[in-house]
């Protein structure tokens, strides 16, 4: 864009001030007022995309637009106008005189801000993120680099509205060519990264990392690949804060971590929640008239987060005291689970969100996007009842809404698609899944890209049930292609890779490619053993594999001692019992056998149907399979009467489960 344009012709760009993902910010003059503005120019989105496209994305931002231009508090940058010029959307804002919180970091040479400024920054934060999400908006993106502290000391968020404005831009016009989901990877929080629903405690999360990374120099997880971020944020507790940075006081660390909670419940309640927790944090650390307190003066510790449970799926559990209105963002997708979770969904009304197709007023919108939310998350809650006829048809229901409200490639509707084709295989109509499981990947590689987590979920479940319907060559190459996916987005041993690496060799064995499945399991097992250990269970599952495919390439020995290796280690790792330990002192049962030591093998065919015998019950699937092996060890022994004793009481076995089954 040529220096000195003018826009509309009033906003004459001066130089560029900031780049970004999304465009250019430049210092402006406004002619009609003789002042200088910051104008934020967003990327022109080209003629490769639709028409209806863009005419969607037009009305988007200006609806974004008037949102952040109705916020009025100190806090937040001011939005004076927008529109469009030549093509391009433009936002004309304050031009603020001050510093990122980014920029600051580098002028600090990434040290930590002082802790004085950490805790100020803390509080105006605070109380700009408890304005606006009474006003119902969610900003989405929050990171140093739009928080502005200026020159006089005020803290000032920037960019409201166009977080949201980005993911609708992101999933459609593919801007993140890695297949990073929009956002900021060190920011996000656990829900934003597994796609669930996102309401003001997002926020919170990203405020708590943003306060980290000013109180410690880094945030919390500084992983250099972006993938390694987010799952840290999806499954690795941060470390302490002071345990960089001693001097931080415990009670701000107590709050630091509690905002950085998995679980959106453990984080605090609403940012007015947060701001009392500062004020009574600053109260404590300095009493009146008793001068500055010890640091390490501490408020009374609440409830540590549940670090351990990671992200679940579906709506978290109602809250004792719900806001007066629905936390809902000005976004379409941006939807809350105490709002929606406060009711039933099953009685309350769906039908506006199915009707006529017109265009709604944008509160209408949000409403019904809404009641479909609340639906989604109570289909989930059917599913974890195992009520999956209910769960599917609330499925189907939320599908057919989200398309009329979102289109059928919105990101959210590809979702609601992949749980209906998950909850096809969960009712057993396993055709049905297959064929929905492969369009929804395909279309999510089409949306998102082909190493979005979101693509490769589907690609998951596709090879997962092709393999149940013995459909090997294509879940060998659903397999193939999620662990190269997760190679290129996580790194090659990471554990997910290594999981699809894993199933990758039970479908060549499965093809009767056992050469190609034991060169194949040599290398995990080395990725294994790098990655996690030589006698982590992960990696014992893949010897247990390797010495499989010795024997399907009649190399007997070999395939007995790897038996005995591996089930040794997880005897004593794992425990005698452990159905992992049985099914390995097995292979060493056929092994024998495979050699014609027959004696031997019946001593181990024995041990393992007691030990199943005694751990799951003499009916179980795996005792009546173990004790028809005992029986055809003993028939090759020539001890028939023995043999046909032992087939009659299996049998008898099986008919006394089939009558309790009836």
């Amino acid at each position: 864009m040529a220096e000195h344009r003018l826009i509309q012709g009033r906003y004459r760009l001066l130089d560029t001030i900031g780049r970004g993902g999304m465009g250019e910010v430049w210092r402006a003059r406004d002619e009609a007022l003789g002042r200088l503005v910051a104008v934020k120019c967003l990327k022109p989105m080209g003629q490769r995309q639709e028409p209806g496209f863009l005419r969607v994305l037009r009305e988007r931002f200006r609806r974004e637009a008037r949102v952040a231009a109705a916020l009025q508090h100190r806090g937040i940058t001011v939005v004076h106008d927008f529109g469009e010029d030549h093509g391009i959307l433009f936002i004309v804002m304050e031009l603020l005189n001050g510093r990122n919180l980014s920029q600051l970091l580098d002028d600090n040479r990434r040290q930590p801000l002082p802790v004085p400024d950490v805790i100020e920054v803390a509080e105006q934060i605070a109380a700009a993120l408890a304005y606006t999400h009474e006003q119902a908006v969610v900003h989405r993106d929050l990171k140093p680099a739009n928080i502005v502290r200026t020159t006089d000391g005020t803290v000032k968020i920037c960019d409201f509205g166009i977080a949201r404005l980005g993911h609708d831009i992101g999933f459609t016009a593919r801007l993140t060519g890695t297949g990073v989901a929009m956002g900021s990877p060190h920011y996000m929080s656990p829900e934003q990264i597994g796609g669930g629903i996102v309401d003001h405690r997002s926020d919170l999360y990203s405020l708590g990392c943003v306060l980290y990374e000013i109180a410690t120099g880094a945030p919390p997880f500084a992983q250099g690949d972006a993938w390694a971020v987010l799952v840290g944020h999806r499954d690795t507790p941060p470390e302490p804060p002071r345990a960089v940075r001693p001097d931080l006081p415990e009670a701000y660390e107590r709050i630091v971590l509690d905002l950085l909670a998995k679980d959106p419940d453990e984080r605090p309640r609403d940012a007015d929640e947060l701001a009392k927790r500062l004020a009574d944090a600053r109260h404590r650390r300095t009493p009146r008239g008793a001068g500055p307190a010890p640091d390490d003066l501490t408020l009374p510790t609440p409830r540590l987060p549940s670090w351990s449970r990671g992200i679940t799926a579906g709506a978290p559990a109602v809250r004792a005291r719900a806001p007066h209105r629905p936390w809902t963002d000005p976004a379409v997708a941006v939807l809350t689970d105490v709002w929606t979770s406060a009711r039933d969904p099953l009685h309350g009304e769906a039908s506006p969100a199915l009707g006529p197709d017109r265009p709604s007023p944008p509160g209408d919108h949000h409403a019904l996007l809404a009641t479909l939310a609340g639906r989604l998350a109570h289909a989930h809650t059917l599913t974890r009842a195992s009520r999956h006829f209910e769960a599917q048809e609330l499925f189907t229901e939320v599908l057919a809404g989200r398309e009329r409200l979102l289109g059928p490639d919105h990101p959210d509707t590809l979702g609601c698609r992949h749980h209906l084709a998950v909850g096809l295989g969960r009712l057993g109509r396993l055709e049905e899944c297959r064929t929905a499981a492969r369009e929804v990947a395909e279309a999510r590689a089409r949306v998102l890209g082909a190493h979005h987590p979101d693509t490769l979920a589907s690609r998951w479940q596709h090879a997962f049930i092709s393999g149940q319907l013995g459909r090997w060559p294509e879940a060998l190459a659903a397999y193939h292609g999620v662990a190269a996916g997760r190679a290129a987005a996580l790194g090659p041993d990471h554990p997910d890779t290594l999981a699809a690496r894993y199933e990758t060799g039970v479908a060549l064995g499965r093809l009767g490619r056992s050469a190609e499945a034991l060169a194949h399991y040599r290398d995990l097992v080395a990725a294994r053993t790098r990655a996690q250990g030589p006698d982590d269970p992960e990696t014992l599952r893949a010897r247990h594999g390797l010495g499989v495919n010795y024997g399907r390439q009649d190399r007997w020995h070999e395939a007995l001692a790897e038996a005995r290796e591996v089930a040794a280690a997880r005897a004593r790792v794992l425990g005698a019992d452990h159905p992992d330990t049985l099914a390995s002192r097995r292979e060493i049962a056929v092994a024998l056998g495979r050699l014609a030591r027959w004696a031997e093998a019946l001593d181990v065919y024995r041990q393992v149907a007691d030990a199943r015998t005694r751990t799951l019950g003499p009916a179980h699937l795996d005792a009546l399979a173990s004790r028809g092996e005992q029986a055809q060890c003993l028939a090759r022994l020539g001890r028939t009467d023995e043999a046909d004793a032992l087939h009659r009481r299996v049998a008898a076995l099986r008919r006394e489960r089939a009558g309790h089954r009836r």
